[in-house]
């Protein structure tokens, strides 16, 4: 049998655009009366894209793939912060008011 050698960007990208389209998937899958509901479950899928972005701007060399991960990284993080604010706002609605 013979090995198939595949280029590491190429792997690496390649895993950062499957997160992609995942992510998007699952997030705009939801109904909107539900979404707010359901913001923890979406920080919980950020919270994967941030593992998936750290393993991709791991801490050899400086490419391409690095600064992806680590732009998803960021986009994850205000993300992950913009899903808690709303689901505090949400749930501060149903306080009751003194």
């Amino acid at each position: 049998m013979h090995d198939i050698l595949v280029n590491p960007f190429i792997q690496q990208f390649s895993v950062f655009l499957m997160a992609i389209f995942v992510g998007y998937y699952v997030v705009w899958s939801v109904t909107p009366a539900l979404h707010t509901p359901l913001m923890a479950v979406t920080n919980a899928i950020s919270s994967v894209i941030i593992v998936g972005a750290l393993i991709a701007a791991g801490p050899e060399g400086a490419t391409i793939s690095k600064l992806l991960g680590a732009i998803a990284i960021a986009l994850a993080s205000v993300n992950i912060f913009g899903g808690f604010a709303v689901t505090a706002r949400m749930l501060a609605m149903y306080k009751k008011k003194k």
